[in-house]
């Protein structure tokens, strides 16, 4: 018992050296000394994961645009099917109402993981690189899963529905999909979906990092999913996938990949529906 306790505290250490040291890099990089140095540890944590998610959003949002619809216009997709100036900036105006709320979750798991209620463990060398690789794999697919029937109940459930997630497919043509639509959100809805990432930390040893790193990758994939370019590269649950999953909202629901959706028979393939035509 006391050799569990004082591993526990050892990873407790490890683990508030961490965000203190993410705490330290990314606020002390954008803002002084004096503003957020007095605030308590969760706040400086919560700051950071909002300044990180705001950039992460907007950096990710805005280059991907570029590229797609002024370097690259007309090359993936037709000039009829680039969203608007207006579109865009309502989805960014959505998105930055929630994003205090959004990076909220994060907060929270680091405070359960640095108080010892989670899975978590804080260096490779404490469990090794193989079992690190399973974890991993067992993590991802629990929080594919988890993902799948958190997004499905959200339209099968009608008052989630009408109350929540509406208010992401408003976007519901690819002229009105954009990378900014990947957090165009109800704060809750946004919460609700990147739920299974908190959760799976309570039963699958995860290494703390890369749990961090997973989430805010988040981010990244969702403004990747709201492109409408069909990437073609299975099982990934690309865009091609994703724009079709806007437009009939009963197929597609999956993130990562198509397993869970032809697992539970809500599969749509985008090479299909072209076939079709």
């Amino acid at each position: 018992m006391e050799d569990l306790t004082s591993l526990l505290s050892d990873y407790g250490s490890l683990f508030r050296e961490d965000t203190d040291f993410y705490n330290r890099i990314v606020l002390g990089t954008f803002l002084p000394h004096c503003v957020w140095a007095p605030l308590p540890h969760f706040l400086q944590t919560w700051l950071r994961n909002y300044l990180g998610g705001v950039l992460l959003y907007l950096l990710s949002g805005f280059m991907w645009c570029f590229y797609i619809y002024y370097w690259k216009r007309n090359v993936y997709l037709p000039k009829d099917a680039i969203p608007s100036q207006r579109a865009m900036l309502l989805q960014i105006a959505v998105a930055m109402k929630a994003m205090p709320w959004y990076t909220l979750l994060p907060t929270v798991s680091e405070y359960l993981v640095e108080t010892g209620w989670t899975k978590c463990y804080p260096r490779l060398y404490h469990i090794g690189w193989l079992a690190y690789f399973v974890y991993l794999a067992i993590y991802l697919i629990v929080v594919e899963f988890g993902i799948y029937w958190m997004h499905r109940e959200l339209h099968d459930i009608k008052p989630l529905y009408k109350h929540l997630h509406a208010t992401h497919h408003i976007y519901n043509k690819q002229n009105t999909l954009s990378p900014f639509a990947g957090l165009a959100f109800h704060p809750l809805d946004g919460i609700l979906q990147a739920l299974p990432h908190t959760l799976s930390l309570f039963f699958i040893p995860t290494h703390f990092t890369t749990h961090l790193v997973l989430i805010f990758l988040e981010g990244v994939w969702t403004a990747n999913i709201h492109d409408c370019i069909h990437g073609k590269l299975w099982p990934v649950m690309g865009a091609g996938y994703h724009t079709i999953h806007h437009t009939t909202y009963r197929h597609n629901y999956g993130h990562y990949t198509i397993w869970m959706d032809w697992m539970f028979g809500t599969l749509r393939d985008p090479e299909e529906e072209g076939k079709a035509m």
